[in-house]
C-alpha cells in the first residue's frame, strides 16, 4: 500500500521537521566574559568575612583562623551539612502518601450509547446517556505502602550513617590542618628570624671576602689560607641559604592554611619556649586509644552499618507490597445519585522477578562486607604503625633539638670569646665574621630542629585520632576565644596530662 502525497503531506512533514530542529540542544561553552565575571565574584569572596589581622598573629591564633576560615574544612563541614539535609529528607519518606486531583472535561457532544441483548438479539433501548457534557472530578487519596515505609526506614538508618562519615572526615581535616599550622608556623617564625640577622651580617661578609682577595693579591697572606678562609665562609652563607630557601614558603603555606590573601603581609608572635615537651603514656596506651579514636577506623564501621543495611534492604524488597488506601471523590456529573464519596481498599503488589536478583545481590554485599573487614584490618595495621613510628619520631626530635641547643649554646659561646679578642686586637675581623656565621647557621638548625619536633608532636596526637580542639568548640565563635581555647588544651597537653584508655590486659 502506497502512501499518496499531497500538499497537506508535505507541510505537515516541513512542520514536523521544523519542530525537531527547534528542539536540537547544542553544547553552550561559558563565554569569556562570564568566566572573567565568576573570576572577579571569587576573588572577593575567597577572603571575604573574615576578622581582619589587627597585630602579630601567635601560634593559636593562627590555629583558630585555620580552623575558621580554611576553605578546605570549610568544604567538610558543608559536606557534614548536605548528609544532614539528606537525612531529614529521608524521614519525610517514611510518612504516607496524599495525593490529590482536579480535573475537568467537556464534549462537543452527547456521550450516549445503547446496548444490544445477546438472547433475544434485539437492541434493548435506544441511545442514552448518563454523563454530561461538562463534567469536574477532584479526590484526595491518603496511601500507605508497608514495604515502602520499611525501606524507607532502612535508608534513613544508612543516610544517618552517612552523616557520622561526613563527620569524621571534617575531624580528620581539622587535625591535619593544625598540624600542617604547628609545622608552618614554627618554620616561617625560623625564616623570619633567619632573613633580619642575615641581612645584618651579609655586608659584612661581602666585605671581609673582599678584604681576604686583597691581602692574598697583595701577598699579604698565603693564597692557600686565604682561599681557604673564602671556602669556609662561603660555605657556610651557601648552607644558610639553603635552609632559608626551604623556609621561606613557610610563611605563604601558613598564610594559605589561616586563608589569608597570598602576599597580605603579617607578623607572627614569638612565643617563649615550653618546658620539655611529654609523651601522653606509654605505647600501649596509646595504640589503644588510636585504635578506638582514629576517624579511619569510625569511617569503616559505619560502612559496614551501611552494608549490613543493604542486605536488610535486599530482604525486605523480595517481599510483597501491601498498600493501604482511603479518601474522598467528588464528581459533578448530575446524572450520579452521589455527588462525593468515601473510598477505601487493599492491595497486595510485589516483583516476582526480585526473587531471581536476590542471591547475586547477597553475594555483593557478602563479598562488599569481607572487603571493609579487611579494609580495617589493614587501616588497623597502619595505624599501630603510625602511632610507633610518630613515637619513635617524637623522641628522635626530642633528642636532636637537645644536641642542636647544645651546639649552638657552645657555638654562642664561642663567637662571644672572639668578640673579646677581636675588641683587644688578638683575633681578626675575618674570624669574628666566620663565628658569627657559624653561630648564625647553629641557631638557625636549632629552630630547625624545635619546628620538626612540634610537627612531631601534633602528628602523634594525630596519629592517635585525639582531636586538636575541644569536643564543644564552636566553629563560629570569635578568633580570639578560639584561641584561647586552644591554647588552654594545647598547654595542658605539653605537660603529658592526657587521658588515654587502658588496653585490656593480656
Amino acid at each position: 500500500m502506497f502512501c499518496r502525497y499531497t500538499p497537506l503531506t508535505a507541510i505537515s512533514a516541513s512542520a514536523a521537521f521544523l519542530f525537531l530542529s527547534g528542539c536540537t540542544v547544542e553544547p553552550q561553552p561559558i563565554t569569556h566574559s562570564e568566566l572573567s565575571t565568576i573570576a572577579s565574584e571569587r576573588l572577593q569572596r575567597v577572603t571575604a568575612d573574615q576578622e581582619p589581622v589587627r597585630g602579630p598573629i601567635s601560634l593559636y591564633e593562627a590555629m583558630a583562623r585555620a580552623l575558621k576560615y580554611n576553605l578546605d574544612h570549610k568544604v567538610e563541614i558543608f559536606q557534614t551539612v548536605v548528609r544532614t539535609s539528606e537525612l531529614n529528607a529521608a524521614h519525610y519518606d517514611m510518612l504516607p502518601n496524599l495525593a490529590v486531583s482536579a480535573g475537568y472535561g467537556a464534549r462537543d457532544n452527547v456521550n450516549a450509547s445503547s446496548s444490544f441483548n445477546l438472547v433475544t438479539r434485539t437492541q434493548n433501548f435506544g441511545a442514552s446517556t448518563s454523563q454530561d457534557r461538562h463534567t469536574g472530578v477532584a479526590d484526595a487519596t491518603f496511601s500507605w505502602n508497608i514495604l515502602d515505609f520499611g525501606l524507607s526506614y532502612v535508608r534513613a538508618r544508612q543516610a544517618a550513617d552517612r552523616v557520622l562519615i561526613a563527620s569524621e572526615a571534617r575531624r580528620k581535616m581539622a587535625n591535619r590542618i593544625i598540624e600542617d599550622v604547628r609545622t608552618a608556623y614554627w618554620r616561617a617564625l625560623t625564616a623570619d628570624r633567619l632573613v633580619r640577622k642575615l641581612a645584618t651580617l651579609e655586608t659584612r661578609t661581602r666585605a671581609a671576602l673582599a678584604s681576604t682577595r686583597r691581602v692574598s693579591a697583595e701577598g699579604q697572606t698565603s693564597p692557600v689560607a686565604a682561599l681557604t678562609y673564602q671556602r669556609e665562609l662561603m660555605e657556610i652563607r651557601r648552607t644558610i641559604q639553603e635552609l632559608q630557601r626551604d623556609l621561606t614558603v613557610a610563611k605563604q603555606q601558613l598564610a594559605a592554611l589561616m586563608n589569608l590573601a597570598p602576599g597580605q603581609n603579617f607578623q607572627m608572635v614569638a612565643p617563649g619556649r615550653e618546658g620539655r615537651l611529654r609523651a601522653p603514656g606509654n605505647v600501649r596506651s596509646m595504640v589503644w586509644t588510636a585504635l578506638q579514636n582514629r576517624p579511619e577506623l569510625r569511617d569503616v564501621e559505619y560502612s559496614k552499618r551501611i552494608n549490613l543495611r543493604e542486605a536488610d534492604a535486599a530482604l525486605l524488597q523480595m517481599l510483597p507490597g501491601i498498600q493501604l488506601y482511603a479518601g474522598p471523590s467528588y464528581d459533578s456529573n448530575s446524572y450520579l445519585l452521589n455527588h462525593s464519596w468515601v473510598g477505601a481498599g487493599a492491595k497486595v503488589s510485589g516483583n516476582l522477578l526480585r526473587l531471581l536478583t536476590y542471591p547475586a545481590r547477597r553475594d555483593v554485599i557478602t563479598a562488599q562486607d569481607e572487603l571493609l573487614e579487611q579494609r580495617a584490618l589493614a587501616i588497623t595495621m597502619a595505624i599501630m604503625t603510625q602511632v610507633y613510628v610518630s613515637n619513635v619520631r617524637f623522641q628522635h626530635y626530642q633528642r636532636e633539638l637537645t644536641a642542636a641547643a647544645e651546639y649552638y649554646d657552645v657555638q654562642r659561646r664561642l663567637m662571644e670569646q672572639m668578640r673579646a679578642q677581636s675588641a683587644a686586637e688578638r683575633a681578626s675581623e675575618q674570624t669574628l665574621i666566620r663565628e658569627e656565621m657559624n653561630t648564625l647557621l647553629a641557631e638557625v638548625r636549632r629552630d630547625v630542629a624545635h619546628a620538626s619536633l612540634q610537627n612531631a608532636y601534633a602528628n602523634l596526637y594525630a596519629s592517635m585520632g585525639l582531636d586538636a580542639y575541644v569536643s564543644d568548640i564552636d566553629f563560629q565563635a570569635p578568633v580570639a576565644d578560639l584561641s584561647r581555647s586552644l591554647g588552654r588544651l594545647w598547654q595542658e597537653r605539653g605537660t603529658g596530662q592526657v587521658a588515654l584508655l587502658t588496653p585490656p590486659a593480656q
